[in-house]
């Protein structure tokens, strides 16, 4: 039992030294009475987890930190900020924080084989038999009979099984040839059941342990994988609502322009400097400028609907409406498009949470091959057992000439430890399968299992170099693509400029002029696509080589 206890300790620390997270981790308070068991008998604290009725309520806790980030009516988000509510309040990242829940508490499931079990046990049974002898001492003979034993055993970690046992009885006659009655017997007995092949050795039955572990660290590096895919999600809606954003400035602006266009256009007109067919042109560059700007105002509205979501700021209904003004600038740091394509593959390798679990399924192989090599030993286990009993009890009989003489449990204690009446046994069992096609199988599909987890491990080391050369590919392609488009913007601009000059001058119609105006607009949504697909692009390199939630400030220990 100290054993157990001492394992269980070292268990719970070595799981909660595993999760740490730098934000909160769960939106769920559980009621005190849904704790697991986690104390050993005889403390206190065993009966109050054991028996206190289970509550299965769930409170669920509201967003936090909403209101750090409140100013001036409006809520202002730099990226920093916006993935730390992210980390916060996003419900599909704490539901995958539960994920690993389940492999942690495999570990105390493996550590079940050393628990300790105590039994007891009393019965009284009172029996009247009719008499069939003179021998049997009476008429009618009842007997009395209270037997009571007690019982511990455990297993330890080098796969010894002993047993301590005691037992106590009381037997109670009419019989008048009944030497001692009542009659009481004790006897103290120790038993171990030794392996001496199979199952030998503290390595062997620390194996569903180790493998647990095992399984935990993988499942890590599972919600590790998963949560820079979500963190990847939460930052392109991000970088989504900087687009829409910018891309309603851009469309404004172009109805800026078309206004100004079509007001010059109606001056001429009321001059008479051009003809009434010519105001159809500017009026039509308006409605359409008009159109774009409505749906650049609802394409926004969605992403920021994603964007509250994302952040949790649709679980406050106060906050719900509240604008945001996202201030992290698009224009990614010099420094950050500079890359090193076999650094960051290098990089990659070593970072990939994917790989890490793959790698570590291979110890879980290794382990597995030991486990399935075990059961292909024979079974040979040395037994032994060691027994002292003692007797006691009233001597003589009512009906005889001799006296009574008292007695009782104190006697049978004295003789049972006085180890005057001692059974020893010693013993082995051997258990030879003669041929096991099923433990066979298992070493086999053992050694198949290691095989294919080593393929997949040279699989994920290939895709994570593609993936790297892919992303560095189109890093330099945006980086290239946003030179180009700031160029055509100048361009575009400097075009309209001109067509202005012209159409002032009366050296071109207002077509041309409503022509550079869309080419600038263009030109200029470009710019933004770009600007914002360099960004994405970034956190593609950064998702790909694994470094996404160091780069974001995202520790989980």
């Amino acid at each position: 039992m100290i054993y157990h206890t001492h394992n269980a300790k070292i268990a719970r620390q070595y799981l909660l030294s595993k999760m740490s997270f730098r934000f909160p981790a769960l939106i769920f308070l559980l009621t005190a009475g849904a704790f697991a068991q986690t104390s050993s008998f005889p403390r206190p604290s065993y009966f109050r987890e054991t028996f206190t009725p289970v509550s299965t309520h769930v409170e669920l806790r509201g967003p936090v930190r909403l209101r750090d980030f409140l100013a001036g009516g409006r809520i202002e988000l730099t990226l920093k900020s916006y993935l730390e509510l992210v980390m916060a309040n996003n419900t599909d990242i704490q539901i995958e924080l539960l994920t690993i829940e389940t492999p942690k508490n495999a570990i105390e499931r493996a550590m079940g084989i050393w628990d300790p079990l105590a039994t007891a046990g009393f019965s009284s049974t009172r029996s009247s038999t009719p008499s069939t002898g003179a021998l049997q001492g009476a008429n009618t003979v009842v007997t009395l009979s209270q037997p009571a034993n007690f019982g511990y055993q455990q297993t330890l970690p080098s796969g010894l099984e002993f047993t301590v046992g005691y037992a106590a009885s009381k037997e109670t006659t009419n019989s008048s040839y009944q030497t001692l009655n009542p009659a009481l017997s004790s006897n103290l007995s120790f038993g171990f059941t030794q392996p001496l092949l199979r199952g030998r050795g503290a390595y062997v039955n620390r194996i569903n342990l180790m493998m647990a572990r095992s399984r935990y660290r993988i499942s890590e590096y599972a919600l590790q994988a998963t949560l820079l895919q979500m963190v990847n999600s939460a930052e392109s809606a991000y970088w989504d609502t900087i687009q829409a954003r910018e891309n309603l400035r851009v469309q404004q602006n172009a109805k800026e322009n078309a206004d100004a266009s079509l007001k010059l256009a109606q001056e001429s007109l009321r001059l008479g400097a051009i003809s009434p067919l010519d105001i159809y042109n500017p009026e039509q560059q308006v409605a359409n400028a008009e159109l774009s700007v409505l749906q650049a105002r609802y394409a926004l509205e969605q992403a920021e609907n994603a964007l509250r979501k994302q952040a949790g700021l649709d679980l406050d209904p106060d906050l719900r409406r509240v604008p945001m003004v996202l201030i992290e600038p698009v224009e990614p740091s010099a420094s950050s498009l500079q890359v090193d394509t076999e650094a960051e593959v290098e990089k990659a390798l070593s970072i990939r949470p994917e790989l890490k679990s793959a790698k570590q399924s291979l110890d879980v192989d290794d382990l597995g091959i030991y486990q399935a090599k075990n059961a292909l030993l024979p079974n040979l286990a040395l037994t032994g057992g060691y027994t002292t009993q003692g007797v006691g009890g009233d001597t003589g009989t009512a009906s005889s000439a001799t006296a009574v003489i008292p007695g009782g449990l104190s006697d049978a204690l004295t003789q049972m430890f006085g180890f005057g009446y001692p059974v020893y046994s010693f013993g082995l069992t051997l258990t030879l399968p003669i041929r096991s096609h099923s433990a066979s199988a298992d070493m086999a599909d053992a050694m198949v299992q290691k095989r294919r987890d080593a393929l997949t491990v040279r699989t994920i080391q290939q895709q994570v170099r593609l993936g790297i050369l892919n992303a560095v590919t189109n890093l330099n392609s945006a980086r290239e693509s946003l030179k180009l488009a700031l160029a055509s913007k100048e361009y575009a601009q400097k075009n309209l400029d001109a067509e202005n000059q012209k159409y002032q001058l009366g050296a071109e119609p207002m077509q041309f002029v409503l022509q550079a105006q869309t080419q600038l607009a263009q030109a200029e949504s470009a710019v933004v696509q770009n600007q914002v697909g360099l960004r994405r692009n970034l956190l593609n390199l950064l998702t790909q080589t694994g470094e996404l939630l160091d780069a974001r400030s995202i520790v989980i220990r």
